[in-house]
């Protein structure tokens, strides 16, 4: 599962998170688990996290000990991707840079 196209146009480490939380959205991640995911240093995946949290796009609990990150229900997309869009994204992804 993806995040929604309307959560795609944000900078490639929060789409990288929204992504990564999207296929875990019931359990969740912690940051660890995060930066296994995604492959940016452990300060601009803080500052990704905070603008997420900032947006209301993603809720922090406390659970036994450890912090875990889960997405917002209205960032969470369809199941199926459609191709099209996907490579549509990366294209302008790609130019963005």
């Amino acid at each position: 599962m993806k995040a929604k196209a309307e959560f795609r146009d944000r900078p490639d480490t929060e789409v990288a998170i929204l992504d990564a939380l999207a296929d875990r959205p019931e359990e969740g991640l912690t940051v660890l688990e995060l930066r296994s995911h995604v492959d940016v240093d452990i300060d601009s995946l803080e500052d990704a996290l905070a603008n997420l949290k900032e947006d209301d796009l993603i809720e922090v609990t406390n659970e036994a000990q450890r912090t875990v990150i889960v997405p917002e229900e209205r960032v969470l997309g369809p199941a199926e991707v459609d191709d099209e869009a996907s490579l549509f994204d990366a294209i302008r992804r790609r130019f963005r840079r």
